[in-house]
């Protein structure tokens, strides 16, 4: 593994942390515009945990 032991944990919050964003893009983003979501949900799949972050400093903190 590349990251030893804790491999699995780390890929198992990836995934829930692309899971949250995306549902949260989709179900309360109401006045997102199609290409903002589009774009969210691609970060979410590509850069799971570091688009989280960003995800709710930039969208959610407003």
């Amino acid at each position: 593994m590349i990251f030893g032991p804790f491999g699995g944990i780390l890929w198992l919050l990836g995934i829930v942390c692309a899971i949250l964003v995306i549902v949260d893009v989709f179900t309360k983003q109401k006045k997102m515009s199609v290409e903002k979501k589009v774009l969210w949900t691609v970060f979410a799949v590509l850069f799971s945990i570091i688009t989280a972050i960003v995800y709710y400093f930039v969208v959610k903190k407003k």
